[in-house]
């Protein structure tokens, strides 16, 4: 198996519908891999497009979004996206393409340091090395992105890790076939062993992944918050986007607001929460509102 075929069955797992992308060679298998599994490929005319799409689709299904981008320009061209996505707090992960592991940081084509470029803007950044690296880092970055606080990961992909073993090991036979001289026989070695170790046997996961619990508050907390409110003489509700990651909960929290009864106020992705002309939506001198108020739940 592949690692294009790889990454297409955990993204499958993980109920990815859409994987959005900038076609690029470094990356091939990949969209290939997805398509095999159903996946609708949706070719963008720019990484950050991509990447905001991913976005989109994170925050309106509560499944994480996936973007593939090319190495070198493709992995900067998404740092706008990919920033807009960690201070919005979306879970997505970017599978970014590198050149091939032996040929890193030897001036390859695209070649550059992308971890340090994508870290301060990811929750994680990962690197596989190994074909049996990836489904694993998959399923660590699928996690991160959506367990604890949510935001982007990036896992990078070298090239060689994606395309079958006999045509990557074609890549270098010029080399390891009938070396000359020494050096030859020595580079023919160092370039025999690092392959054997980049397809190294190794298992996929297998099953279904664990579904992910996001944050549940305290017993304690609710009857300390219960009890707040049931003193105050003048409460007021505010709602974001936070309150909208998991859309499977939308209508148990319109729910819950008409039952409590507070005039509210929406903003971000929660905005159209309640509808048009709904009696408890404020919309107007929040600032006073939020001053006047003895109670604020956020």
């Amino acid at each position: 198996m592949t690692g294009g075929e790889i990454v297409g069955r955990v993204l499958e797992r993980h109920g990815v519908r859409f994987l959005f992308t900038l076609c690029g060679g470094h990356i091939s298998p990949i969209l290939v891999g997805a398509e095999e599994r159903g996946i609708r490929v949706v070719d963008v005319r720019h990484e950050a497009t991509a990447v905001f799409a991913a976005d989109a689709v994170a925050r309106l299904s509560g499944v994480v979004g996936v973007a593939a981008v090319t190495a070198g320009p493709g992995a900067t061209n998404t740092i706008t996206a990919l920033k807009n996505a960690q201070m919005a707090q979306s879970p997505l992960v970017l599978l970014v393409g590198a050149t091939a592991t032996v040929l890193k940081g030897r001036g390859s084509l695209q070649d550059i340091d992308q971890t340090a470029l994508l870290a301060p803007h990811v929750k994680q950044a990962f690197v596989a090395k190994r074909v049996r690296d990836l489904a694993p880092l998959l399923e660590e970055a699928f996690e991160a992105a959506a367990s604890g606080v949510p935001g982007p990961v990036s896992v990078e992909c070298p090239v060689d890790l994606l395309y079958p073993e006999e045509l990557i090991r074609t890549w270098y036979r010029a080399k390891t076939d009938n070396p000359k001289g020494l050096g030859g026989k020595a580079l023919a070695w160092y370039l025999r062993r690092h392959l054997d170790r980049v397809f190294a046997a190794g298992g996929e996961p297998a099953g279904e992944p664990a579904p992910l619990a996001g944050a549940e508050p305290s017993a304690s907390v609710v009857k300390r918050a219960a009890r707040a409110l049931g003193a105050a003489q003048r409460p007021l509700l505010v709602i974001g986007s936070q309150a909208m990651l998991d859309p499977s909960r939308v209508e148990r929290l319109v729910s819950a607001v008409e039952a409590l009864g507070l005039p509210v106020y929406l903003g971000g992705m929660a905005r159209g929460l309640l509808g048009q002309g709904h009696p408890l939506q404020m919309r107007h001198k929040r600032r006073l509102a939020l001053k006047d108020a003895d109670l604020v739940l956020l």
